[in-house]
């Protein structure tokens, strides 16, 4: 009953208009993801008030500090698309399981991540040059938010729970509250006061970890008003093959996917750091602009996994096409503005954060092309979500590993380096493997809605055309 009375404030994701549901969804988590990139800038304002030294060493935090979001994210998408499909199939003692057998999951895997994280840091550091103060200052800052992370990725399931229940806009609270305790705790914790000693890039830390850990609070009360952690829940804690196996089956390619994205950045530091440093920071500060640009679409990636998830699950494959098309016809409309904008400002955005002629001018180059880009990252996010919500989460690895990796590293040393294109060299090869990939996307992402949907046809048939076409 008390479910019941839970679900009745939720949007019914299996019945409501498309339209409706594609913007209820989306602007809660595009509206999260926006104070999301606050809260890490100004962690970074605050790093630059202890010392440059400090905020590199942040900076040198980062691929870490990526594998544990990698790490939740992905298997939180794996738990949004069975909780959504059982939701959707109308199996709620199935999706209460996965709900508790995802919590277990997550806090398994984040104490594997902290042994493993606080053991492997300091070779890591050192690998990529860290020595002296600096390897110490990294370490500082790591070895707090590594000893957290089971706060992180429990926020990730939590909110893999309310997204597959249609509720996006509770992480999106969560995310702008954090932002604003963000920027209390951090002063405190680094200057000390009122009981605490002055931590310097230590309390930084801490003051993500501790946001973290009241998001768990805030988020697991949300989760138990929609009554899929609720008293028996609890007794479904004990690891289950069967459901860990689903949940790695879901969870762990879209992980994988993720962490070609930090590769990606890699191999094109790689390629950019060959012609200097200019290019090298002409690249952060675009891509950071990019993300920015990106939110709408973000959003919408989530709204799409939600809703796929649930209408497959319930049957409704005209749905799903629905929910697909409309996203991205609503993604490419926003990117067109986002396009327009980008590259013809691309001069005075690249001028808010630098005014080095030179890093100024190989910023506009990449924004420019990066521009065109936009459309096609519409594309793979929202047929990627698809699939994932379709439960074939693997291709998203596939085409991440040959748009991050196998294609960029031939390519970038063809046009870059043999026909000596220079930095545009890199750029250009980026823009040829990005739209090759959403491409490619398309075309498998029809194929498996086709046969899904000549499944369902053939299935009705069998019981001698009794039901619905899908």
């Amino acid at each position: 009953m008390n479910a019941t009375i839970a679900f009745m404030t939720s949007p019914d994701l299996i019945n409501d208009p498309i339209p409706k549901l594609l913007t209820r969804l989306a602007v809660p988590v595009g509206t999260g993801f926006f104070f999301n990139t606050m809260f890490n800038v100004v962690d970074t304002f605050y790093g630059g008030l202890i010392s440059t030294r400090a905020l590199a060493a942040l900076s040198l935090s980062f691929p870490l500090f990526f594998i544990i979001l990698a790490i939740g994210a992905g298997t939180s998408m794996g738990a949004t698309a069975l909780i959504g499909h059982a939701l959707g199939s109308d199996q709620r003692e199935e999706a209460e399981l996965f709900a508790a057998q995802a919590v277990s999951f997550g806090v398994i895997h984040a104490l594997f991540m902290t042994v493993g994280g606080l053991a492997a840091a300091p070779a890591l550091f050192r690998l990529m040059g860290a020595s002296g103060d600096y390897l110490d200052l990294a370490l500082a800052y790591m070895d707090v938010i590594i000893a957290g992370t089971v706060f992180f990725v429990a926020n990730y399931l939590l909110n893999a729970m309310l997204n597959a229940s249609g509720d996006t806009k509770s992480f999106r609270n969560f995310l702008v509250a954090g932002c604003f305790l963000n920027m209390a705790l951090d002063p405190w914790f680094m200057y000390g006061g009122v009981g605490v000693p002055a931590l310097g890039i230590r309390g930084i830390a801490l003051a993500t970890v501790v946001v973290q850990a009241v998001g768990n609070v805030y988020l697991l009360g949300r989760v138990r008003r929609t009554g899929l952690l609720s008293g028996r829940s609890w007794q479904l804690l004990m690891p289950r093959r069967e459901p860990f196996r689903r949940l790695f089956g879901q969870g762990i390619p879209a992980s994988m996917n993720m962490l070609t994205v930090s590769l990606g950045i890699f191999v094109i530091t790689w390629f950019a750091g060959r012609f200097g440093k200019e290019v090298v920071a002409a690249y952060g500060i675009g891509t950071r602009i990019e993300q920015i640009v990106l939110l709408p679409a973000f959003g919408l990636n989530v709204a799409v996994l939600s809703l796929v998830a649930q209408n497959f699950g319930a049957g409704k494959l005209r749905r799903v096409r629905e929910t697909l098309t409309r996203a991205l016809r609503a993604g490419l409309l926003l990117m067109t503005g986002g396009t327009t904008l980008v590259f013809a400002a691309a001069e005075p955005l690249m001028k808010l954060f630098t005014a080095d002629p030179l890093v100024v001018a190989h910023g506009v180059t990449f924004l420019r092309v990066e521009a065109l880009l936009l459309g096609a990252y519409v594309i793979l996010y929202m047929n990627n979500s698809a699939l994932q919500g379709l439960q074939r989460p693997a291709f998203a690895l596939w085409i991440g590993l040959f748009r991050q990796i196998i294609a960029p590293v031939p390519i970038f040393w063809l046009l870059a380096l043999v026909l000596g294109w220079g930095p545009p060299g890199i750029w250009w090869g980026f823009f040829l493997v990005t739209w090759s990939a959403a491409i490619v996307s398309v075309l498998y992402t029809r194929r498996v809605l086709r046969l899904a949907t000549e499944e369902a046809d053939a299935a009705i048939m069998q019981n001698g055309g009794n039901g619905s076409p899908p």
